[in-house]
């Protein structure tokens, strides 16, 4: 039977077929096994070392009389204050009272003396909570559900972590080993083979994982959790599971420059990022902003969401609502169950589909760029959808000055500047990523040009023109296509300036930047010099990337970066403020910092040099590719062999 199903599973997926038999040896089987049943028995002994026994605390959680003796304590400061006053009032001249005073002091000490032997009975030491106060049914499901979240999170860690690990060893050594190369020339599908890949490399986590998943499940339905909560976080685990393995694959495809080193960058990176998560959601966690979507990468975020008392927020409350006030322009889909879960895999999903496309160009072509222009335009279109989308979300989020118990109330605009900085980060990293990814080398600028030199294409239309081909052609140089990356994102921030001020309907001081300090006018210079800043890296970066050097990624990855992000942060480091001088800032990725302090005339004669700059820039480089391609003209005309 065991033949059998093999036989059908291989006939689905042989690639699946050859790393399982490479996997499921008898030894690493039970060695896997051995160390999960261990850590389920360690992790089990651990909560039974800490069961109640005949000397527990009376201070301690689930001593009900502890409860008590706090409440009587409370009580007693209570009564202590006000015997206090009277001891005063009948003190003072005015009110003395020798009687009086003396009942009242003998009360005082009477309730003293009661405060210390309570306080005896908690803190000395000498005396322990009786058997019949402790809630040993309360121990039971707090401690059912430790395990049951404890084991939720060692489930994220060792199949992300673990299995990243493992998937991208086993590629970047296939590769190494130029087998890949093989395993390419088959007939299978590229959708087949790394699926077989996903499935079959971390088999032995995957077995480690459902060991222990019977006292995942028992300790989570001991502890009272709802079993669709559960369902819940499994079907989150297995979207995340997709979306990290998809990546790791694209990943090891396309820094095979790093040799060995890739297995532990790649599994060492989201190692980073789950413990940031981790603490992120450990502490009150906000969601109201624009890199929501980002966060909900990470499986910590849901399992914070579905089990809230994973940080003790179930007997300490939390001033956070979390992701239970997420919503996507303005539409609720974290105030349910279904809606969370859903964003979530919908989060996954979108973006495993868009790596599968650089997977699938990657995969049998390792030199091919890993997105297209054409896909290029769709994913920047994607990421603006998705940091508007979750920046406009609707809450009472701002507070008017003087506050003083005025009502809040939800004010777009301050939503919108309070994620400005959002907008620029994920933007700015984007664009640095599609200069180096949509920036052909040198050898396809050669071709490319001798293409154009020649005639080019005999077939009409304006995808086969110049323009057409620069736009969309893949051995093109890349500037028109990071001109149309760099107007969809900002065109909606443009608009956004135009209409700012009739959003501002109760006439607060949010937009006093915008509209007082700097202007609507310099704000919009602002957005055309950022534009201009970034097509003058993106220039500088095609060039270098068609030297003759061998380095040419790591000269224009080392170059443009230290162009774009050096600036600000040494004026940042000299404490070099706008206010001081305004126009480094003027010339930096972030021009609107210098706005507010320099004069309209600074501002158009530093874009007017700046456009003098990229238009220079954009010349010699266009002189120099049709020199590129003259000479290639030249040299295949001289070698007609070649």
């Amino acid at each position: 039977m065991m033949g059998s199903f093999f036989d059908k599973v291989g006939d689905w997926n042989p690639q699946l077929i050859r790393e399982i038999k490479g996997r499921l040896k008898l030894f690493p089987i039970l060695v896997t096994a051995g160390i999960s049943l261990l850590g389920q028995v360690v992790l089990c002994l651990i909560q039974l070392g800490q069961y109640p026994e005949k000397k527990y605390s009376i201070t301690a959680q689930y001593c009900l009389l502890g409860k008590d003796y706090q409440k009587q304590i409370q009580d007693l400061y209570k009564v202590v204050d006000k015997i206090q006053k009277q001891v005063y009032y009948y003190s003072s001249k005015a009110n003395f009272d020798l009687e009086k005073l003396n009942a009242a002091k003998e009360q005082l000490k009477a309730t003293q003396n009661e405060q210390k032997r309570i306080n005896d009975l908690m803190y000395s030491g000498k005396f322990f909570c009786p058997t019949e106060q402790i809630d040993f049914q309360g121990w039971w499901r707090d401690h059912w559900e430790y395990i049951f979240l404890s084991l939720s999170v060692i489930f994220v860690f060792s199949l992300l972590v673990g299995g990243t690990y493992l998937l991208i060893n086993n590629l970047a050594q296939e590769e190494h080993r130029h087998t890949l190369n093989f395993i390419r020339l088959s007939p299978q599908s590229e959708a087949s083979i790394l699926t077989g890949k996903m499935l079959g490399v971390p088999i032995l986590v995957y077995w480690f994982t459902a060991l222990a998943i019977p006292l995942h499940v028992v300790s989570g339905k001991s502890a009272g959790i709802a079993f669709s909560h559960i369902f819940s976080f499994y079907t989150v685990l297995v979207g995340s599971c997709i979306f990290f393995f998809s990546t790791a694959l694209l990943f090891t495809l396309s820094t095979r420059f790093l040799g060995g080193f890739q297995p532990w960058l790649g599994s060492g990176a989201i190692l980073v990022f789950l413990m940031f998560t981790l603490g992120m959601s450990s502490s009150s966690l906000q969601v109201n902003h624009g890199a929501a979507w980002f966060m909900m990468f990470s499986p910590m975020f849901a399992i914070e969401h579905l089990f809230p008392n994973i940080f003790g927020r179930g007997y300490y409350g939390s001033s956070s609502p979390g992701f239970t006030s997420l919503q996507f322009f303005h539409i609720p889909v974290g105030s349910t169950l279904i809606g969370i879960v859903s964003a979530h895999l919908a989060n996954f999903g979108l973006w495993t589909y868009a790596i599968w496309q650089g997977l699938e160009r990657r995969f049998r072509n390792p030199n091919t760029a890993i997105i297209s222009k054409a896909q290029s335009y769709w994913l920047v279109a994607g990421i603006q959808v998705l940091l508007w989308g979750f920046t406009l979300q609707k809450s009472n989020n701002y507070y008017p000055p003087n506050y003083f118990g005025k009502t809040s109330y939800y004010e777009p605009n301050y939503q919108i500047t309070s994620n400005l900085g959002v907008f620029l980060v994920f933007n700015v990293a984007l664009l640095f990523g599609l200069m180096i990814i949509l920036s052909p080398q040198r050898q396809t600028i050669q071709d490319w040009a001798r293409y154009r030199h020649q005639g080019g294409s005999s077939r009409k239309g304006w995808k086969h023109g110049l323009f057409g081909d620069l736009l969309l052609g893949e051995k093109s140089p890349s500037l028109v296509a990071i001109a149309l990356n760099l107007l969809i994102m900002l065109i909606p921030g443009a608009i956004w300036v135009i209409l700012a001020p009739s959003l501002n309907a109760r006439q607060n001081t949010v937009l006093d930047w915008m509209v007082n300090d700097a202007g609507r006018f310099k704000i919009i210079i602002g957005i055309v010099m950022f534009f201009t800043i970034m097509m003058i890296n993106a220039t500088i970066t095609q060039r270098m990337l068609i030297l003759k050097t061998s380095k040419r990624y790591f000269w224009a990855i080392g170059t443009v970066g230290a162009i774009m992000f050096l600036p600000p942060i040494i004026l940042g480091m000299i404490n070099l403020t706008p206010q001081k001088n305004a126009i480094p800032w003027l010339i930096s990725i972030v021009p609107w910092a210098g706005l507010a302090d320099a004069s309209t005339p600074i501002i158009v004669m530093i874009f007017v040099c700046e456009v003098l700059l990229l238009g220079a820039l954009t010349y010699f480089m266009t002189k120099q590719i049709q020199k590129e391609g003259e000479s290639k003209t030249k040299s295949m005309g001289n070698n007609p062999a070649k």
